[in-house]
């Protein structure tokens, strides 16, 4: 109890036994009055206060409640005294991660009893994810600043920090198309038969599901799919691996590509699109259906804010993470085992996009203007090889720029539409 005792109150606490050593070897009874009430005075402030256990209320209030990254959140406090005592200086700490910045700190010299004292302090967040705001620490001090107590007043508070997002233009070119010739085209389908979904045979397929239009159209063997995925439905897929990403902090290649991931989302759910988001190894994140409403953008916007690099090192796919849907791929560095398996399982006729992140200009500082990298030209060649439209990304780039190169290589038809 008496570890609360300040400087001043240890001081008056020796003092006063040092008088009282002095008046028994000197025999003096008033210099003992005077010591017994040097004394008694800390030990009874230090009763006083321990036995007011709640000296002051707080509360704490986020304005707005989630923001997104880089924008600036209002943290406002509101103090006042509930104890019976009256309350000295107070000194209070909300703590918060580093990321947010500085921890703030007040003084409150005098604490009135019968009205609230407001305080507040901007933060602005620069890394997504989910914050914790304080906990709201106070060190109470009595009036003569004898003894002090640190007491815990607003548990922590939670902050939804969302990626930073951009409001795109333009849509990739028939996009939510789900009849009509080149909406059969992308389902590897003719126009005559707008329900079937089919793709190539493969070893130990029933042969009663052979669609038998398509096989004879392209001359190979066709199977009719027994679930038949959503039409108009756009997948995009983030590539959240920690080798696949270079750079630090808010400047890392991995925050580029949430952000830009999440534009998209919300960009095609704007347009009445369903959405699919999905990670690099299949793993769903977020469904957003059809013509749904603006509460549908937080889904997309909170599965990316807690989304983590992850340490497999290369893409590994059991099937096609777009399940027959077009797909809008944003990657990282990627090998070319994962170009294969991120091809080998898409359905012919079914357009595949790839945003691909020179990540070594995140790495070395290299603008649009400088020449790509080796590996990001290979991985484009490869990429395209197998159907895909490409476009390459820099650190230079704006989300919007990237989004109009990408609507252009849309226009591109996939490989294996209209073949016949």
């Amino acid at each position: 109890m008496l570890s609360g005792l300040t400087t001043r109150g240890r001081c008056l606490l020796a003092a006063g036994i040092a008088a009282a050593l002095c008046s028994w070897v000197l025999n003096e009874r008033d210099l003992l009055r005077v010591a017994v009430f040097v004394i008694a005075l800390p030990l009874l402030v230090v009763v006083f206060l321990s036995a007011s256990r709640v000296r002051i209320g707080a509360t704490r209030v986020l304005h707005p409640p989630r923001v997104a990254a880089g924008d600036q959140v209002d943290v406002q406090l509101e103090l006042w005294r509930t104890g019976v005592l009256p309350a000295g200086e107070v000194l209070l700490e909300d703590r918060v991660s580093y990321s947010l910045g500085t921890r703030p700190r007040f003084i409150v010299e005098r604490l009135p009893h019968d009205h609230r004292i407001p305080l507040h302090y901007p933060l602005r967040p620069t890394l997504r994810g989910v914050q914790q705001i304080g906990p709201l620490r106070a060190k109470v001090t009595d009036p003569f600043g004898i003894c002090e107590f640190e007491r815990e007043l607003i548990k922590p508070s939670r902050l939804m920090v969302v990626p930073r997002t951009e409001r795109l233009s333009g849509m990739l070119a028939g996009s939510g198309v789900g009849a009509g010739d080149e909406g059969a085209a992308r389902r590897g389908t003719g126009p005559g038969d707008p329900d079937a979904i089919v793709r190539q045979y493969r070893q130990g397929d029933d042969l009663r599901m052979v669609h038998w239009p398509s096989t004879a159209r392209r001359d190979e063997l066709m199977v009719r799919l027994e679930q038949q995925p959503g039409h108009g439905g756009t997948t995009v897929l983030i590539d959240h691996r920690a080798a696949a990403h270079h750079g630090t902090g808010r400047a890392a290649s991995i925050e580029w590509a949430v952000s830009f991931a999440a534009s998209v989302c919300l960009h095609l759910r704007r347009a009445g699109h369903r959405v699919r988001l999905v990670t690099e190894h299949g793993h769903m994140l977020a469904d957003i259906p059809p013509d749904s409403g603006a509460a549908y953008d937080d889904v997309a916007l909170d599965a990316l804010a807690v989304l983590q690099p992850a340490h497999q090192r290369d893409i590994t796919l059991g099937g096609d993470p777009a399940v027959g849907q077009e797909l809008v791929a944003v990657l990282g560095s990627v090998s070319n085992q994962a170009i294969h398996e991120l091809s080998q399982y898409r359905p012919r006729g079914v357009r595949s996009l790839a945003v691909l992140l020179d990540t070594a200009a995140w790495s070395t500082g290299v603008t649009a203007s400088a020449e790509r990298s080796g590996a990001a030209r290979e991985s484009a060649r490869l990429l395209e090889a197998a159907g895909w439209g490409v476009v390459v990304a820099d650190p230079a780039s704006s989300l919007q720029q990237v989004w109009t190169r990408l609507c252009r290589a849309s226009m591109r038809k996939p490989a294996g539409a209209g073949q016949s």
